[in-house]
């Protein structure tokens, strides 16, 4: 049986780095500024499988457990599609993306949280920024982020490849050691912490059935800072200024 996620509310490493210099914000978006409760990505997932099915002409198993293989190969099912039979990316992304979005919920205490935060506020994502723009929208939050930057703005290389985030700082005049970085996959804030960045790590209240359990691991590292299952409290308890 899965146990939930070992997480308090809200951990932290012994020389966590801080908050008080930093000027940019940036947040993954799927898993992490929604809880699983939204349902957002559970249909993704499955309209991923049902990608590859149609492609392929596999059942449904069958076609899972390739999706399965490429994402651990190559990071994201995408990036096999692409390097191996060189798929329409944006094809894909509309197909991915096009989901039932009543579940997704309107959020205000992290709206106001993320509005209080001093400076610029970035989505990082593996997405698609349409599919970005829909979630935040929905959730209430859209309109405090200077831009989304997507999947397709990185070239179609996707976290954690290196190149995706340089690619991301340079386009958008960034300088690491003067932002955070908010994930809820602990491999993807390894180079954002090398780079500098203060890294937060977002796990769930509760275990997820729809993603893999190493996905969804309070994973204490050197890479991590910060560990919370509650962005907005978070938010709150540990970067807003003091008043």
């Amino acid at each position: 049986m899965n146990a939930k996620p070992s997480a308090e509310n809200h951990l932290s490493s012994s020389d966590s780095r801080q908050f008080s210099h930093v000027e940019t914000w940036i947040f993954d978006l799927d898993n992490t500024l929604y809880p699983h409760s939204s349902r957002v990505w559970p249909q993704i997932d499955q309209r991923i499988t049902l990608y590859i099915s149609n492609l392929f002409g596999l059942d449904g198993l069958s076609a899972q457990a390739l999706q399965k293989y490429f994402y651990h190969k190559y990071g994201t099912t995408l990036r096999a599609l692409i390097d191996e039979y060189d798929i329409d990316p944006h094809d894909f992304l509309d197909f991915a993306h096009d989901i039932d979005h009543t579940d997704i919920k309107l959020n205000h205490g992290l709206g106001e949280a993320i509005e209080k935060l001093p400076g610029r506020k970035l989505i990082l994502t593996n997405g698609s920024r349409k599919h970005a723009e829909n979630v935040a929208k929905k959730i209430g939050i859209l309109g405090h982020f200077e831009d989304v930057f997507d999947i397709a703005a990185s070239n179609f290389v996707p976290k954690p490849d290196r190149r995706a985030y340089e690619i991301f700082l340079d386009k958008h005049g960034v300088e690491p050691a003067r932002s955070a970085m908010f994930e809820d996959i602990a491999k993807n804030l390894t180079v954002p912490h090398e780079l500098g960045m203060t890294t937060t790590l977002i796990v769930p209240k509760t275990f997820d059935p729809f993603r893999e359990s190493f996905e969804q691991e309070a994973v204490q590292t050197p890479d991590i800072d910060y560990i919370t299952n509650d962005l907005a409290d978070f938010l709150r308890a540990y970067a807003l200024p003091a008043k």
